[in-house]
């Protein structure tokens, strides 16, 4: 005998509407899952939106053979750009070279070799990079390297500072003339909020003689990076020289950069972390939408020595603000570097 309906004009045989509020389960559930979804979309950031196409401009991505270097080679590369991924490992480079090339519909990507913890490799890809182009008009300083152990690279400087900071001031201060000729063009740092903890200890900038400490040595080649791009905005204004430097901060992104971190150590305790970092963390692709929209952003093409998170500029912190600091900075840097006036290779 079919049910029978509480609801005048119910079929008979439907279920009760009524009835769904006899339990409070689903109205739970539906509330938890959908806070669930939004705070993950929440996590994920913003999100560059530009429809820009590039065809006749020219990118470096330091980095480009992974995580977010990756994907900022992926979107350039489907907006026409010709893009050079400068990569530490040649063999990893040419894979990624075919995949973006299949992904993307576009031949014009390249690797060359350019390992950052060698100034001898920068200079070589400089170098090379010349020889297959005469203008560059974006170049994306994003590889990096976290708590790493202690380790002094072939040029005598702590991987964190060489690595993260000179080998990119390097590599920018070789193919200044080349963006200069391409004006306007466009610099992106890749920083850290790390930067707002450190401090610069120029008579032990190596740490040779204090204790080492790996998560301030990286919170220190971030601080460096964010020096240097104010000052370098001061010295080489936009309206004389064409070129814009920016910094960025990505965010927290699920990349091979965590593999020094203590709970990279453990397969166990990475394996029961996996499912909170997956969504705690941005996703590389999220990662790259800040340096994406730096590079493509109109409002930016004269805008230079800013900070940018979440598509939008973020104000610096105070420790950035001394003058006298961010001189200091560049002066050092450019005696470690052995350049006597920066963007002049001859």
């Amino acid at each position: 005998m079919p049910d029978k309906p509480s609801i005048p004009g119910l079929p008979a045989g439907m279920p009760d509407p009524e009835a769904i509020f006899d339990s409070w389960w689903p109205i739970i559930i539906a509330v938890v899952g959908g806070f669930i979804y939004g705070m993950r979309q929440y996590m994920r950031g913003s999100r560059c939106t530009s429809d820009l196409k590039l065809e006749d401009k020219v990118a470096i991505i330091t980095g480009g053979d992974g995580g977010i270097g990756r994907h900022i080679a992926e979107d350039l590369a489907k907006r026409g750009t010709r893009v050079y991924l400068a990569c530490r490992d040649e063999k990893a480079g040419e894979v990624v070279v075919q995949e973006l090339k299949k992904k993307t519909k576009n031949d014009k990507i390249w690797s060359l070799k350019c390992d950052l913890a060698s100034f001898k490799s920068v200079r070589a890809f400089a170098e090379a990079f010349k020889k297959k182009e005469d203008h560059l008009h974006f170049l994306v300083n994003n590889a990096g390297i976290m708590m790493h152990p202690q380790l002094l690279t072939e040029d005598k400087f702590e991987a964190h500072l060489q690595v993260n900071y000179l080998g990119h001031v390097l590599l920018t201060h070789l193919l200044y003339d080349t963006l200069k000729r391409s004006s306007p063009s466009r610099v992106v740092m890749t920083t850290a909020p790390a930067y707002q903890l450190a401090s610069l200890d120029f008579e032990d900038i190596n740490w040779e003689k204090k204790e080492y400490a790996a998560s301030a040595a990286y919170a220190s080649s971030k601080l460096a990076l964010v020096f240097f791009t104010r000052e370098f905005a001061k010295r080489y204004n936009f309206e004389e020289n064409g070129i814009a430097m920016n910094c960025v901060i990505p965010g927290v992104v699920r990349t091979g950069i965590h593999r020094h971190m203590p709970f990279r150590q453990s397969s166990f305790i990475s394996l029961t972390f996996a499912p909170f970092l997956w969504y705690l963390m941005k996703c590389p692709e999220d990662g790259a939408q800040t340096t994406i929209f730096c590079c493509l952003a109109d409002g930016l093409t004269t805008v230079s020595g800013f900070m940018y998170k979440e598509c939008k500029r973020e104000p610096y912190g105070e420790s950035v603000e001394n003058e006298e600091l961010q001189d200091k900075v560049w002066s050092e840097t450019l005696q470690w570097l052995k350049i006597k006036e920066f963007g002049q290779t001859e």
